[in-house]
Formats: C-alpha cells, structure tokens, sequence
C-alpha cells in the first residue's frame, strides 16, 4: 500500500463532513459557513462552491450517490430536511426532502440504484426515498420504518443492498427493504 501523504490545507471553517465521488478525484465537504465545497485531489488549493444553504445555516452531512456521481445529499444541521443537488446545477437544490418533523440525522445512498436514498431523524423513522421524479415535488418517502428511540445514523450495505442498518440509543438494527 502507499502511504504517500497528501499537502493538508487549512480552511476558514469548521468542517463537518466529506464524502468522496465514486471513482474520481474529487471529494465535497460540508461545514458551518453553510456551503457545499467541492474539491480536486489534483488541485486541492482550490475549492468550488457549489451550494449555500438559505441565510448560509450549517450544513451537516454530505453523502454522494453512488450510481451517479452528479448527486450529493447534505442536512442542514438542527433541520427536518434533506437537500439533493446537482452539481451540474450550482446553487440550486433540485428537491427538498421534508417529510420527517425534527432534524435529520444522516442520509445514506442506495448502493444499487441513482435514484433510492435513506433518511434518518430524531423523529424516530427512517425514510426511504424515491427521487426517479426529479425535480418534480417529492412530497411522501416510499417506505417508513419507526423505531424505538431518536435514530442517530445509517447505513447502506453495498454487499447486501436489500439491508439497512440504523443505530439507535444502544442498539444497532438491521432492516429489510
């Protein structure tokens, strides 16, 4: 394995999350100024803004689709809302996931489709998501799970794609889709 290391960089704001495109040089990081950055590993001195969220509020987590690298995901922090983009549409949000009623903790892509994405939230549910309709109104998720307790994260098995695994208090569950 190499272990070269890569010039670090110091930015302007506090960075919440980074999530790398499938397959290409290019990551995008999320943080408190409220942007979505994105960023080349071959050029890493500079940065793209390619979304600000509404009155530049935090931007918690980023997730990039894994079927097709024009689509990232980001959560306001402290929100009930999941935005999508398009990066071939700066500064836009191509739909607006509100169905959850407190703030979303994570979201995860479907390793099998470009269009299946998961929310979780402190309301409890999971949601999964069909986005074949964009940039129509995506108003009800297509499958809902509730929980015991405020789901803190999630994943998407890319081994087992019918499986979803939510973490939650002190439990883990997996879930069939």
């Amino acid at each position: 394995m190499n272990n070269r290391q890569l010039p670090s960089f110091i930015l302007s704001y506090q960075v919440y999350d980074i999530a790398f495109a499938q397959g290409k040089h290019v990551f995008a990081s999320v943080g408190a100024d409220g942007s979505v950055r994105l960023f080349d590993l071959r050029n890493l001195e500079h940065s793209t803004i390619t979304y600000e969220s509404e009155g530049l509020a935090p931007l918690l987590r980023v997730a990039w689709n894994k079927q097709d690298p024009n689509y990232l995901a980001t959560i306001l922090a402290d929100s009930p809302k999941t935005i999508i983009l398009d990066i071939r549409m700066p500064s836009t949000a191509v739909v607006t996931l509100s169905a959850h009623t407190q703030r979303v903790n994570s979201v995860a892509w479907a390793p099998h489709s470009a269009c299946h994405i998961c929310s979780c939230s402190d309301d409890n549910s999971a949601l999964i998501w069909d986005l074949k309709q964009m940039p129509k109104l995506i108003t009800d998720p297509i499958l809902a799970y509730n929980s015991e307790d405020h789901i803190n994260n999630l994943q998407w098995s890319s081994a087992q794609p019918d499986w979803v695994a939510i973490a939650f208090n002190r439990k883990i569950q997996v879930l069939r889709v």
